[in-house]
């Protein structure tokens, strides 16, 4: 990846030789030369509502649901404000809500995207003559609000970011647990909270799926098939390049919080040497990137950055067992949806998570799933 790089810079002209700082800049604009993907002139065929619809169609495809507007309506902090209702078709009863709160107020809303707990499911705090308490998630987005009669038109990413934070949103809403500390998303470790967030991302790159709702939100015409099959390479553009770099910052951290000894070397030594293995330009003797890793440092990840990787090789491998049963075989599909949604979704913090993870696979993770959606094997298509 590196030496197309370098080629390709040379190509357009690129009369000096490559450092760390101009690897961006070049990347790019290769990026564009090779998929001239543009991101703003799709927005028109992922509207907020044909998104949602096709979201809350996965969903009940998946994990035998019902999603719509509850019959009911809370107070809101906003008129824009959606609240739903998840019910369980198998017993007809309310499962849980969620609000969603879709479009950007810079005034008084942070920028980004995000799920949390309203309340979790517990049978302490059960309302009287109830089980139970319900749990209901909110989840918030920045989107442009709809203007002059059009809807809320989203980029692909913002897309992907929905369907991430639903996944967050599944894990709070279809547990059984019921004891609160471990409902839901409370106390799953780290490397395992990312797994149905990503999982859900998946489901974008699968063609049926995605044009089910990507359609022009004036003429309903679907996305382009050249586009479409633009945002399935992107997805694998230099992927080898950003695994190494996450597997580069995953081993520093895990060595400076282990074996690292101030009296044989610096961190920034320690940095380098690392970087021997994962870079293909090494970092500069006067590189102070730890310096600004406040991941590790002042940001909670402290010997858990791995964490980011690892979940990505339980998503990948959870999505490779839909793959598996064939997904277009709607049967297979649904059964093993059903399991997703009894064991990943459904087990919370009350069970270790590789032991979650193996009574859904039936074995420990595999890193071919992921090592093939990033096209890094020899056979990938």
């Amino acid at each position: 990846e590196h030496k197309e790089l370098v080629d390709f810079a040379k190509d357009q002209g690129c009369a000096y030789e490559l450092e760390r700082w101009d690897v961006g800049f070049w990347a790019e604009k290769l990026r564009k030369k090779l998929y001239d993907l543009d991101e703003e002139a799709l927005r028109v065929y992922f509207s907020l509502p044909n998104v949602l619809d096709g979201l809350i169609g996965l969903i009940e495809r998946l994990f035998d649901v019902k999603v719509e507007k509850a019959p009911f309506k809370p107070s809101v902090w906003d008129e824009s404000v959606m609240f739903y209702q998840v019910t369980n078709k198998a017993t007809g009863k309310p499962q849980a809500y969620f609000y969603l709160d879709p479009y950007t107020r810079p005034a008084e809303k942070r920028g980004g995207a995000w799920m949390n707990v309203v309340v979790g499911r517990s049978s302490l705090f059960a309302p009287e003559g109830e089980n139970v308490r319900l749990p209901v998630a909110h989840m918030v987005l920045n989107q442009a609000p709809p203007v002059d009669g059009k809807p809320s038109l989203m980029k692909f990413r913002e897309v992907e970011t929905l369907f991430h934070e639903m996944g967050h949103a599944l894990q709070h809403m279809l547990t059984t647990q019921s004891e609160g500390m471990v409902a839901g998303i409370e106390n799953v470790e780290w490397d395992a909270v990312e797994q149905p967030s990503q999982f859900m991302e998946n489901w974008l790159y699968d063609e049926p799926t995605l044009m089910a709702m990507a359609k022009h939100y004036e003429t309903e015409e679907p996305l382009p098939d050249q586009e479409f099959q633009k945002i399935k390479a992107a997805r694998t553009f230099r992927a080898g390049s950003v695994m190494a770099r996450q597997l580069h910052f995953a081993t520093t951290d895990l060595l400076l919080h282990s074996e690292f000894d101030e009296t044989k070397e610096t961190p920034y030594e320690l940095d380098r040497r690392v970087a021997e293995t994962t870079e293909a330009l090494p970092p500069a003797e006067f590189d102070r990137f730890l310096n600004a890793f406040s991941h590790i440092f002042a940001g909670g990840y402290s010997a858990g950055y791995y964490s980011y990787k690892w979940a990505e090789v339980l998503s990948a491998d959870c999505f490779a067992a839909f793959e598996e049963v064939g997904l277009e075989n709607e049967e297979k599909v649904r059964e093993t949806g059903i399991r997703f949604r009894d064991t990943i979704l459904a087990l919370g913090g009350g069970k270790d998570p590789m032991e979650v993870f193996k009574a859904f696979r039936g074995r420990k993770p595999s890193t071919e799933p992921l090592l093939r959606h990033s096209g890094l094997l020899a056979n990938t298509p």
